[in-house]
């Protein structure tokens, strides 16, 4: 879908960007893509928690199921790997070691700011190829991991040793972890050794030594800058297909990198530069989709940790500044909302039990009884596709 007549000063309203970011997500209408295709047309799903990427593929795509995206957790074409902001993200096989590439300067930049006056003593190099050896003898967990190195690093603290680790190297989080209805702790192998025995093989190309491994299968030899520019140039871009259109400063919130400025003024000619209603550069994909503002926008269930709420600087586009601090907690959670007309209007839960699904609302406004009507429906939906086989009951708490 391509957008219509712009104005002639280029200036977008909230609510063209809010239609803009709707289409985009597949959040307008329900679409019949693939859930793989669907993973790399978001850039990714945030999945700090295993089932959010379930709830978020179920609120876009038409018949989704669960075991379609198990299935693809366990043949190893998705993955869950830390990636955008230091934090767990389900992304495709082939866009992991890509992405992986781009932000490993910020992972590590990250990862020693927070943890490197504990670090003293502590070879970076020598412990990324530790890391890769003990993560290919066997799948690991991150306080198994601590362990093994604290014995080649005495007097460091097992979670600082294994957290930085976790940012040197690319480490997949294997099945069972990530699969629909199943638990267990998350254990983590070598991406390049994960997706390289796979039944799914993939052309993983310069996997002869641990060095290689420690990069993620990535060949560092050669023109490294100039790779890692061209893959941050295309996160980038494939974000601005995402979330677009959208400011340097979200970009960086985004991905947390820093100091993306000079990239993207050395890229502008590529790209469209629209303004939003305080004055605020944004830049585009040239010809990406820009519904007009009444384009209409159905109640919509969003995920715990949806991407949409936390990868803008500025977040009015989708939710009011004053319900911030209402979805987004101290402690880095983000509950899930629900969406009326295209922006958050309160919070959900399932409760659940032997025999019942409860879906309860937590609105932070009167909604109207046609929107209510809607969210009953939609909900219905939603407890079947959570709880099939319970029974369900929608409440509605008073508005808070």
């Amino acid at each position: 879908m391509m957008g219509d007549i712009l104005p002639t000063n280029r200036t977008l309203s909230l609510k063209r960007l809010n239609r803009a970011l709707l289409e985009r997500q597949l959040l307008l209408r329900r679409s019949r893509i693939s859930p793989l295709e669907a993973i790399e047309r978001l850039v990714g799903i945030q999945a700090q928690a295993p089932m959010p990427p379930y709830y978020a593929l179920w609120s876009r795509l038409d018949n989704f199921e669960p075991e379609s995206l198990a299935n693809l957790l366990s043949n190893r074409q998705a993955v869950r790997i830390a990636l955008m902001r230091s934090t767990i993200h389900l992304v495709t096989a082939r866009d992991a070691r890509l992405f992986r590439a781009a932000l490993a300067p910020m992972l590590e930049r990250t990862i020693i700011s927070y943890n490197g006056k504990k670090l003293g003593g502590v070879d970076l190099a020598q412990l990324a190829l530790a890391t890769v050896k003990l993560a290919t003898e066997q799948p690991i967990t991150f306080e198994e991991l601590g362990k093994q190195l604290q014995q080649d690093w005495p007097g460091h603290e097992p979670s600082v040793l294994s957290s930085t680790a976790r940012n040197l190297v690319p480490l997949a989080q294997i099945p069972p972890r990530g699969l629909w209805g199943q638990g267990g702790a998350a254990r983590h192998v070598p991406l390049a050794h994960w997706l390289a025995t796979g039944p799914n093989h993939q052309e993983i190309g310069g996997i002869g030594d641990l060095q290689e491994y420690a990069n993620g299968g990535i060949n560092s030899s050669g023109k490294a800058g100039d790779d890692i520019d061209a893959a941050i140039k295309s996160i980038l871009f494939r974000y601005l297909g995402a979330f677009g259109p959208a400011s340097v400063k979200d970009m960086q919130a985004w991905s947390g990198m820093t100091r993306l400025k000079p990239y993207i003024q050395e890229w502008a000619s590529e790209l469209e530069c629209f303004k939003d209603e305080a004055g605020n550069e944004l830049y585009d994909l040239s010809g990406a989709p820009l519904p007009p503002e009444d384009m209409p926008a159905p109640v919509r269930y969003l995920s715990e940790f949806d991407n949409m709420l936390i990868s803008y600087s500025d977040r009015t586009r989708i939710m009011p500044a004053v319900y911030k601090s209402r979805i987004i907690t101290i402690n880095g959670l983000v509950r899930s909302t629900f969406l009326i007309d295209g922006f958050v209007r309160g919070t959900w839960t399932i409760e659940e039990n032997k025999e019942s699904a409860n879906l309860r609302l937590q609105p932070f406004e009167p909604i109207r009884d046609e929107d209510m009507e809607s969210l009953r429906d939609e909900g219905a939906r939603l407890l079947h596709f959570a709880a099939p086989d319970k029974q369900h009951r929608f409440l509605v708490d008073p508005v808070s």
